[in-house]
């Protein structure tokens, strides 16, 4: 499966435009560089932090795949690790 991923490094917080604007750059992707055989690009916005509902609401609709993370500056301790994978995995079950 051939797929390019459109990356896009925010050092703020996420913003309904951020979508917007990544779904500027898979469309321009999509029409202008897309070879035969090609899958839909991806677009992954990686964030200094999200709003879960923010991210729903904004990612909602488009024709697009885009996908927003938050990214850590630096690795956290082993305590605030375990911390942050026990709230994920509350998030899971």
């Amino acid at each position: 499966l051939k797929c390019h991923v459109l990356v896009d490094l925010k050092m703020e917080e996420f913003s309904h435009a951020d979508a917007g604007q990544m779904n500027v750059y898979l469309n321009y992707y999509k029409e202008n560089e897309l070879q035969q055989g090609d899958n839909p690009p991806i677009g992954i916005i990686l964030c200094a932090g999200k709003d879960e509902a923010l991210v729903k609401y904004a990612t909602a609709g488009l024709s697009q795949q885009v996908f927003v993370s938050k990214y850590m500056i630096n690795l956290p301790s082993e305590k605030e690790l375990r911390s942050i994978i026990t709230e994920e995995q509350g998030k899971i079950f």
